[in-house]
């Protein structure tokens, strides 16, 4: 056996904050080192951040990128260690992996398959490298090897896949076997999305199978820069066993995970395959090669086992959880504000923000313990005063409940018990005198009172419109960030009063759907993430028919009525906008979706929801950045864009009219 200790890392980094991400690279090298590995991956531009966006094209940053590999350099004594960067050459920015070993730079693999869907943009900044061609690259006075490398260390033979590389049919990995790679790194910047861990264990599995290597795949971790939640998930195999993953979503600024590695076993396995055919290669990688020694290590009992949660039939809940609590904690520490606020209406969409954030200061504590979380969010004054949970809850969230004439007892009584029951600090603010006010200035404008018959939705709006200031203002206070409320059900249709529930900083929820939403809550009030135990105090929340309480209450208004029923709203959105079905076509789908609605009803809330999609991509355009949390987001800023002036399917929904949609 010729056994050697391997590390994946999951790094938590910032875009341009070059100090804190070489700190982080070096203090993981450091814990990796410490762990016995001699080869560790890092993750896709891990220096620079990924989420840098147009600041890529800036020479300073390539500069500076370099500055920091430099200074990275040194810490990789008797050692291999790969990390991320862009790389300017002949006018042209590239997404590099360096190969440094024993302190020595030995090259720039560039990455040969760009992502450009969906959240990313990297063609916009970056070249794909073509494949089999390799070229030399002068940094800081020195030449150093460029492209489609693979690296000889002591007899150790490696090779490259960066992130999209591995998505692609024709992956790198298959000349690199063909050139008799032992082990193929994967430095990547892979998003958070519902299910997504599942589908990166089977790429890295069936590379290690189909190549016959050792795989070793490293990823980000958290909120990088804003919009983007990472979740780690490191991983490494070797020849179709998964040997080690590392823990998902955590609070940590890095985790090394390890794994001991047979290379006689995947060369034989090699050796044993009829179809491992090595010969001349058109596209044949070139071999850098550089001497190095590796110690001896004891074989070790692999550990693959996933965290208790994610085996669990929830797991999409716990993900959900995990991962907005995660989001919200590094958005706290890296804008430096000091606490959330939360207009907490006493419905849904409200509480369920306000449940998130006390799930974040529960998990972070029970990782980070007391002294691990103050330390990273030792910028907020009077934090250290909190001797239990309920008090560092109430130091970072502050929930206001803001009253009209139109507010109930029920939604009153569920905002008070759901802030108590999670330690929030918590306000009533009676706001009926100010809507009142504003009533009369409108009335004395249009020469007439303003009345539900003639002026519904102006009557609803200033109520909403009328708590903003309140809230924005408390905000202020306490140089707290405003959350905002509003889910994906109701940017869909523009279901939401701009500059009233809109109102906020950061919209944790908008990339999630009111049916599931309502679902999560139900699940928190039953049974919680493990480890975290439920909150029966939703109880009163859960209770009710979501509702804006903006009309009198007699109308009994609620959601449903005012659009259509919620699951036939979102199986709508995911037809017409993910995927892309017209009216006529949508039309179909749901009428076998859903039997028991008349076609007449069906024609009628299908017809409503492409007018009010077309009619309010304004509202898309405007709200708070949110968190992407899977494949349908809405956000026209990473995922889904739409003209904000347009025909509005004015030709289509005709035709669904006049044919019946037949």
């Amino acid at each position: 056996m010729q056994l050697i200790k391997v590390a994946a890392v999951a790094l938590n980094q910032t875009p341009l904050d070059w100090q804190g991400n070489t700190e982080n690279i070096t203090s993981a090298i450091a814990s990796a080192r410490e762990a016995s590995a001699s080869i560790v991956c890092l993750p896709e531009l891990c220096i620079t951040g990924y989420g840098c966006e147009d600041a890529f094209l800036s020479a300073d940053v390539q500069r500076r990128a370099y500055r920091a590999l430099k200074e990275i350099a040194p810490h990789t004594k008797g050692i291999v260690v790969s990390v991320g960067l862009p790389c300017l050459h002949r006018a042209a920015l590239y997404n590099c992996a360096c190969l440094i070993a024993d302190g020595q730079i030995l090259g720039f693999v560039a990455k040969q398959n760009l992502a450009g869907d969906g959240i990313h943009y990297e063609p916009r900044w970056f070249k794909p490298w073509p494949q089999g061609q390799a070229a030399e690259i002068e940094l800081g006075g020195e030449k150093f090897p460029l492209g489609d490398l693979m690296f000889d260390c002591g007899g150790v033979r490696l090779g490259f896949e960066i992130c999209e590389d591995a998505w692609t049919p024709r992956r790198p990995g298959g000349d690199l076997a063909l050139s008799a790679v032992d082990v193929i790194l994967n430095p990547s910047a892979s998003h958070f999305a519902f299910d997504k861990q599942a589908t990166r264990r089977r790429l890295v599995l069936e590379g290690s199978r189909a190549f016959g290597v050792s795989y070793v795949y490293a990823n980000l971790l958290g909120n990088e820069a804003g919009r983007v939640i990472y979740d780690g998930g490191t991983l490494i195999a070797t020849g179709g066993e998964l040997l080690a993953q590392g823990d998902r979503f955590s609070f940590a600024d890095h985790v090394v995970t390890t794994a001991i590695i047979d290379l006689d076993a995947t060369r034989m396995q090699r050796a044993r395959s009829a179809s491992y055919q090595p010969g001349e290669q058109e596209h044949a990688p070139q071999c850098v090669t550089h001497p190095l020694t590796f110690p001896d290590v004891a074989p070790q009992a692999s550990d693959a086992s996933p965290a208790v949660w994610e085996t669990g039939p929830r797991v999409k809940e716990e993900e959900f959880g995990r991962a907005v609590a995660l989001g919200l904690f590094d958005y706290l520490r890296k804008s430096r504000c000091r606490g959330f606020v939360v207009s907490l209406s006493g419905g849904a969409d409200s509480s369920g923000v306000a449940v998130l954030v006390s799930l974040m200061v529960r998990l972070g504590l029970a990782e980070l313990g007391r002294d691990g979380l103050l330390r990273k969010l030792a910028h907020i004054d009077g934090l250290k005063r909190a001797d239990s949970q309920q008090d560092t809850v109430r130091q970072l969230l502050t929930c206001i409940y803001q009253s009209t004439r139109n507010s109930s007892d029920t939604t009153r009584g569920a905002a008070r018990t759901l802030a108590e029951a999670i330690g929030a600090e918590f306000h009533e603010f009676d706001v009926d005198p100010i809507v009142r006010a504003y009533l009369e200035l409108g009335a004395g404008a249009i020469g007439r009172e303003l009345t539900w018959q003639q002026d519904d939705i102006a009557l609803q709006n200033i109520q909403a419109r009328a708590r903003g200031p309140s809230v924005w203002l408390l905000a202020n206070l306490r140089g707290a960030l405003l959350l905002a409320t509003s889910n994906r059900s109701e940017a869909a249709v523009g279901y939401a009063t701009m500059d009233g529930d809109t109102c906020g900083s950061l919209s944790p929820i908008a990339g999630i759907d009111k049916a599931f939403l309502r679902q999560w809550l139900a699940w928190m009030h039953a049974e919680g993430p493990a480890g975290m135990g439920n909150l029966p105090a939703l109880e009163l929340v859960i209770r009710q028919q979501p509702t804006a309480e903006l009309r009198p209450l007699q109308t009994g208004q609620t959601d449903e009525q005012d659009l259509m029923p919620y699951d036939l709203l979102d199986a709508i959105e995911r037809a017409a906008i993910r995927d892309k079905h017209g009216p006529i076509e949508v039309f179909r789908l749901m009428r076998v979706q859903f039997p028991d609605y008349t076609a007449e009803q069906l024609t009628t809330w299908v017809e409503r929801f492409f007018q009010l999609w077309a009619r309010n991509q304004w509202k898309r355009e405007r709200y708070a950045p949110s968190f992407h949390l899977d494949d349908e987001n809405l956000d026209p800023k990473t995922w889904c864009r739409f003209p904000i002036l347009s025909g509005g399917f004015r030709t289509e929904l005709k035709e669904l009219r006049d044919t019946g949609g037949l």
